[in-house]
């Protein structure tokens, strides 16, 4: 099968290549799934799981990409919930081979339906931001009508999937970012925008929650500005300053088949919008990750036409 492949973590992106690779095969618990539709993180080439295996051995060249829309195509032994031919999406393992190949082995239990009038390049776009935002928000945030919330970074891939769930919860968005971000924040529902470059943060006032994908002094920040009893949630890593009377608490997206058809349900009635910048072809992946200027929005890479 064709895969992008990476084998060096200096390089990036620019390390990439595009190789054959044997085609896997499902083990216990597991689905094979066709890819017709794959999502990447840029930040997953700095992740331990993509250079090493669950007992810490090298085992590169390793396959990148864990978001992915596809068909299911074979069942490994003892898997249940799934059938072959059926349309699927969802969040493969940190340690595992990942999804920007023709074929990837994912188990089971990470993977949700995918109804037929939502797109595969829509369904590879969903279980990263979606499920970040949804665990972020009501999972660890535990967010509530009324209350106000900071997202940053509310036009990228996570922040704009925060800054509409947050507004369907009943909350009071702010959003921030960069200047050329505002009319898309807005346009995803924030009720004010922070310009990161040109406001005063501290302006903002109280709020009940942050919700944090930069980290650093933006994160330090940010600390300041929440009411006693606020939360900072965050994807940045560990908290270096706590709220004095709330909670600071870092995680890692988890797959969850509820909470992705919970997503996706959203998504086919309309509640939901997708943050898809540039769609490209397995064969030109390479570059697609490698622009020239800047993209807002996801890259989705759609491996079969």
């Amino acid at each position: 099968m064709k895969a992008i492949v990476v084998t060096n973590e200096a390089a990036g992106t620019a390390g990439m290549t595009l190789v054959e690779q044997p085609q896997p095969e499902a083990a216990g618990n597991d689905v094979l799934v066709e890819v017709r539709a794959s999502g990447f993180t840029p930040g997953e080439l700095t992740w331990p799981g993509t250079w090493t295996d669950r007992l810490g051995r090298d085992r590169t060249p390793s396959i990148p990409g864990h978001e992915l829309a596809g068909v299911v195509s074979a069942l490994g032994y003892g898997t249940a919930g799934l059938s072959v031919g059926q349309r699927v999406f969802g969040l493969t393992d940190w340690t595992r081979d990942g999804t920007l190949a023709e074929y990837v082995a994912v188990e089971a239990r990470s993977l949700a339906p995918l109804p037929g009038d939502v797109d595969f390049t829509v369904g590879a776009s969903l279980p990263i931001s979606g499920l970040t935002a949804w665990q972020g928000l009501f999972v660890h945030g535990r967010v509530r009508m009324g209350q106000s919330v900071l997202v940053h970074g509310a036009a990228g891939g996570v922040g704009s999937v925060v800054t509409q769930l947050a507004r369907e919860a009943g909350a009071y968005v702010i959003g921030t970012g960069h200047a050329a971000d505002r009319a898309a924040a807005l346009d995803f529902g924030a009720q004010e925008f922070v310009d990161l470059d040109n406001d005063a943060l501290e302006d903002v006032g109280g709020v009940d929650l942050v919700f944090d994908v930069l980290g650093g002094e933006v994160q330090k920040r940010s600390v300041g500005l929440i009411r006693a009893g606020g939360t900072l949630v965050t994807i940045a890593g560990p908290a270096e300053v706590r709220p004095a009377d709330g909670l600071a608490i870092d995680f890692v997206v988890e797959a969850d088949r509820a909470q992705l058809g919970e997503i996706v349900r959203r998504v086919r009635d309309g509640r939901l919008r997708t943050n898809i910048g540039t769609v490209a072809a397995l064969d030109d992946a390479v570059a697609a990750f490698n622009p020239t200027e800047r993209v807002q929005g996801k890259t989705i890479i759609r491996v079969r036409p």
